[in-house]
């Protein structure tokens, strides 16, 4: 059985994995890691702490649904004990974003802005799209609910990442995420990332591609978070047996 150490237990995502994890036949809960108290019932022997260090060594991977500085912290103690991780924490600055990278010298590390196969299949479509149509302008538009801290996602910030790569761009050189008074026409290679909050929306993304006379528009909706949760445990499941290294979800699924 595969030890599954947790960060973000109590989070909505965090929730769904304690759930997962108690009916899988290949992986067991063995830690999870808490900053206040959780409202939840484990099994028996789950080791509950607030120490990134015990957990460690309490697991044979991590998945990790927290924030940027929880997983800043994670990233750290595990430089000082190699364990495989699974990252789906979304809005890491600069600084954190390094860390990830040297980490996975140390370790395998799989990071995904969205676990789930249908935006891991999207991405591809997106770069392939966006190189075939090259004179089409591309607005991507994000929805979620009212407790997202982060804005754009992180999930349309990768989708611009895989729409900038079909044109040989850097998306952060043509990136917009706003629009707002006398601001002249569209410039041909921006690309825009929109944010909508509201309500208990899971997760939609739509990216749009636009020109004279027709459009076409790729879509993705999430009705379930069960779907970031059960994507979470096959790629820790995977990566415990993988080499060190930096990996996504595409690698685990193999597209």
């Amino acid at each position: 059985m595969v030890k599954v150490g947790l960060v973000g237990s109590t989070g909505r995502v965090g929730s769904l994995l304690i759930d997962n994890l108690a009916d899988d036949n290949e992986a067991v809960l063995s830690c999870v890691h808490v900053f206040d108290e959780l409202q939840k019932a484990l099994s028996k022997g789950t080791v509950v702490t607030n120490s990134m260090k015990e957990l460690l060594e309490n697991c044979d991977v991590v998945i990790d649904f927290s924030a940027p500085q929880a997983t800043e912290d994670l990233l750290e103690n595990a430089l000082k004990n190699p364990t495989p991780l699974v990252i789906a924490t979304t809005g890491f600055n600069p600084h954190q974003q390094n860390l990830m990278m040297e980490a996975s010298k140390e370790m395998p590390i799989l990071y995904s802005s969205n676990m789930s196969v249908g935006i891991a299949l999207l991405k591809q479509l997106v770069e392939q799209v966006s190189s075939k149509l090259k004179d089409f302008d591309i607005e991507i538009v994000e929805q979620h609910h009212r407790h997202k801290v982060d804005s754009p996602s992180g999930t349309a910030l990768t989708l611009g990442e895989f729409a900038a790569k079909g044109r040989g761009l850097d998306l952060d050189a043509v990136r917009i995420s706003g629009r707002d008074g006398q601001i002249g026409a569209r410039t041909k290679d921006e690309i825009a990332v929109m944010a909508l909050r509201g309500g208990d929306i899971v997760g939609k993304h739509t990216v749009g591609f636009y020109n004279d006379g027709e459009f076409l528009e790729l879509n993705h909706t999430a009705t379930s978070r069960d779907t970031f949760s059960k994507g979470a445990l096959r790629a820790s499941k995977w990566l415990v047996n993988q080499e060190s290294g930096f990996y996504s979800i595409n690698d685990c699924i193999g597209i």
